[in-house]
């Protein structure tokens, strides 16, 4: 019982050591950017930018502040014996609701003091690939694909088609999108994985349920900044683009095709007819896949002895299951199953799945800094 007391108060007296850093890094950003001595334009944009972050904090802090001295006030009011009796009924009952709000109140606070993924503002490159099930798991991956650029148009983002590679029957054997707007690498992150799919396929005359799946990968979008390439590394082949099934749709060696030499990492354009443009696809995607390539061995090295937040974070592994004869989805990280599969399908129900991940994913990160 002792040990379960002093770690309770060992966690509030770190709380709240942590809030008297926030507003002592508040208070001296204040104070350099009011100083008489004129900051650099960069150090001007750095200081106001997170001060202007911190400003959201401290007026939530404030907050918690002002309700935990209002309910010392209310204590004193209700054990004080000359108190009126209507009076001191009324303190009990604010001094009720302001107890039962500072848990609220801690827990924003604490959401706002997570570290951040400095890459959830980005814009991304989505990636989504048959994997087994034949012409069934290219069907599925069409279906994911476009459930994703409806998910996109609901968001107000631009989705940009860069590669497709389709199947006589119409499906998509892989397809590549950059999409850009607000929070979209935030929103899409968890989506890296197996998708699975039970259902009876139009080819299926006993009406067999077949399971087949489909692979999506959601890369932050890099900048060049973010990823030095070095020419050297780099090897560059052209050749002929070729259209569903192998017939050739260019007469031009406008394709191109990029190998990055020290991680083996190979891209492959050639939507557009100008070998200049698919090479500009190319690298644009070639250096997303090198950046979360970075991000995913700076992950492993920090948390190297700890399970992901939301699985392993290996795109090998089975994420969601979309079951088409009972209706429903469920994504097997959080054990979340939803029987909406048309919306979640139709992308304006994707959202409820993806804030559950992301309400998950917080819940895991508080409980490991608290």
């Amino acid at each position: 019982m002792n040990e379960e007391r002093n770690k309770g108060r060992s966690s509030a007296a770190g709380f709240e050591g942590k809030l008297d850093q926030v507003l002592a890094r508040h208070n001296l950003l204040s104070d350099r950017l009011a100083a008489a001595a004129p900051l650099s334009p960069k150090d001007l944009a750095r200081f106001s930018k997170e001060y202007s972050e911190l400003s959201g904090v401290v007026a939530r802090i404030e907050e918690w502040k002002g309700a935990r001295d209002e309910i010392a006030d209310l204590a004193e009011m209700i054990a004080d014996a000359a108190e009126d009796d209507e009076v001191r009924q009324m303190a009990e009952e604010e001094f009720a609701a302001l107890k039962a709000r500072i848990p609220e109140l801690e827990r924003a606070i604490k959401l706002t003091l997570l570290p951040k993924d400095e890459a959830d503002q980005r814009n991304a490159i989505l990636e989504v690939r048959a994997g087994t099930g034949g012409e069934e798991a290219a069907l599925f991956a069409a279906d994911l694909f476009r459930m994703y650029q409806r998910y996109a148009d609901l968001h107000n983002w631009k989705f940009e088609i860069m590669e497709i590679s389709g199947t006589d029957k119409g499906g998509f054997k892989e397809a590549v999108a950059n999409i850009t707007g607000a929070d979209v690498f935030a929103r899409l992150k968890f989506e890296s994985g197996v998708h699975r799919v039970q259902r009876v396929p139009q080819t299926e005359t006993q009406g067999r349920i077949h399971t087949s799946a489909a692979t999506v990968a959601v890369l932050p979008e890099a900048e060049e900044v973010d990823v030095e390439i070095n020419d050297k590394d780099l090897r560059i082949d052209v050749f002929r683009a070729s259209g569903p099934g192998g017939q050739s749709v260019n007469t031009t060696d406008s394709a191109v095709r990029i190998t990055h030499l020290p991680t083996g990492i190979v891209v492959s354009q050639q939507d557009e007819k100008s070998q200049h443009k698919n090479k500009a696809k190319a690298m644009k995607i070639l250096r997303a896949r090198l950046y979360d390539h970075m991000r995913q061995q700076l992950d492993a090295e920090r948390a190297a002895d700890r399970r992901s937040q939301v699985g392993t974070g290996d795109r090998s592994e089975r994420i969601r299951t979309y079951n088409y004869p009972q209706g429903r989805v469920t994504d097997h990280r959080i054990g979340l199953t939803l029987h909406k599969l048309d919306r979640i399908i139709a992308g304006d129900g994707l959202d409820e799945v993806v804030e559950a991940l992301t309400a998950d994913d917080q819940a895991s990160r508080l409980a490991a800094l608290y």
